[in-house]
């Protein structure tokens, strides 16, 4: 999306109508955005802000402040690695670092291919069940360092075996 296309453009812009009445629509509307294009890169903030009258740095601060917002494009599978106190004293520092090495990328990161993200995350509520993982929704409980490279294979031949 680096530059809008014009059906982009006016995507965003039916987005923005939908909830500009709205008494505080800048969450309504970025979330919109966020659900269909997957991130809110800059040139879409100055959209929002020309549209709504709130500033380029304001709208930056709120997408930068939530972490289901993000600048740039996710991979098709968000690994989202609990690293809150629970899953962190049950080994979830080990986990994300074999994902890590594995998919050669750093928390925050995308592969090269666009299949996979690796976000590091404060607590996902399976505490219960630390530690966990989860991958588009689906939260994978009791996590074993040895079982991290069978769950991206297991994404991988979901993809035709792309590596």
């Amino acid at each position: 999306m680096a530059h809008l296309s014009e059906a982009a453009s006016s995507q965003i812009n039916q987005i923005i109508d939908k909830y500009i009445d709205e008494p505080s629509p800048l969450m309504m509307i970025l979330s919109a955005i966020q659900k269909d294009f997957g991130y809110i890169p800059l040139e879409v903030q100055e959209i929002v802000s020309q549209r709504t009258g709130l500033s380029v740095a304001e709208i930056y601060g709120v997408v930068t402040f939530y972490s289901f917002f993000s600048l740039t494009p996710k991979g098709k599978y968000v690994i989202g690695c609990c690293l809150g106190t629970a899953c962190y004293v049950k080994g979830a520092q080990q986990i994300i670092d074999k994902f890590c090495e594995l998919l050669k990328i750093n928390p925050g990161e995308t592969t090269a291919d666009g299949l996979f993200t690796i976000d590091a995350l404060r607590c996902i509520g399976a505490c219960g069940i630390a530690p966990a993982v989860s991958i588009n929704g689906q939260v994978y409980p009791k996590l074993a360092v040895g079982q991290v490279a069978g769950i991206i294979d297991e994404y991988r031949n979901k993809e035709g075996g792309a590596n």
